[in-house]
């Protein structure tokens, strides 16, 4: 997913930069919505990731306090347990940081082609 969001993003900056002055308003109008789309799928699987993100923390949380209630034979399941769902956590939070910076950048490359079809300055 990550190799996919940053060629998706490459090509449009690359668009911006390099054609978008000199191609005709219907191609940029056809860059335009095919970015939105994929801007949507992106926001979809954004959501999905918060859910897994939040589901390991959840799960983490609930180990971390079965540590103090498990009988002395399964303390060691349970850290190993601890451990791994850390391991999760941290993951997804570091994959989910990468998918929420990078829709907010989309965002904003949206906003630039919009500004130069409506005529405006770039904000």
């Amino acid at each position: 997913m990550k190799k996919y969001v940053l060629q998706t993003m490459n090509a449009v900056r690359k668009y911006i930069d390099d054609e978008m002055k000199n191609a005709p308003e219907e191609k940029t109008l056809k860059v335009l919505s095919e970015f939105e789309t994929k801007i949507a799928y992106f926001q979809h699987e954004r959501l999905i990731h918060l859910m897994v993100t939040l589901a390991f923390a959840s799960f983490l949380l609930f180990e971390i306090f079965s540590l103090f209630i498990l009988p002395r034979e399964f303390l060691i399941a349970g850290i190993l347990l601890v451990l791994i769902f850390f391991g999760l956590t941290i993951g997804y939070v570091m994959h989910y940081y990468f998918l929420e910076n990078s829709v907010q950048k989309m965002y904003h490359m949206r906003d630039e082609i919009r500004s130069f079809l409506d005529g405006d300055k770039v904000i």
